[in-house]
């Protein structure tokens, strides 16, 4: 039996397609292994979450130091003379950002560039509104985040609308 021009066309056609279909599974497979670790579902609980994982996860010197890429050129959002890495102090907003950050850096092997992507992603959360970089210097400590504040100062005890 003899190939003919067309049959090795078809053929050709054949294994393309089933080429590109291998190709759509795998691809599909892999966006689904890259799915967010962290969706921002429930501000409350979550910001609980993020603070117990800056209490109880410790970075390496190595992670502390993609932590400071990712954060270092944020300007705090409580008070942006300070960098979201330092703070001015370690307020409920401060810790929730560090607390994620820990947990990225550390179950997830996130590189800076990610780490900066969720933590600004996170602070869009929990204050569409914005922050206005001077909620320490106003009196905004206690204020809840969504109002412009940190969230207060003890961890355990944050701050939240009526």
């Amino acid at each position: 039996m003899a190939i003919t021009a067309s049959k090795l066309r078809q053929a050709t056609i054949l294994g393309g397609l089933i080429l590109v279909t291998l190709i759509s599974v795998i691809a599909a497979q892999a966006q689904s292994e890259m799915k967010d670790p962290v969706p921002f579902t429930d501000v409350k609980a979550q910001t609980y979450q993020f603070i117990e994982w800056y209490d109880t996860i410790e970075l390496t010197p190595e992670q502390d130091a993609i932590k400071k890429a990712a954060l270092e050129p944020l300007p705090a959002p409580c008070c942006s003379n300070n960098t979201a890495y330092t703070c001015c102090c370690p307020c409920n907003m401060s810790r929730s950002l560090w607390g994620l950050t820990h947990y990225l850096i550390t179950e997830h092997g996130y590189n800076a560039e990610q780490v900066q992507t969720k933590v600004k992603e996170w602070i869009a959360t929990i204050n569409p509104g914005g922050f206005s970089g001077d909620v320490c210097g106003t009196g905004g400590c206690n204020r809840p985040f969504e109002h412009n504040g940190c969230g207060g100062m003890r961890k355990g005890e944050v701050t939240w609308a009526g």
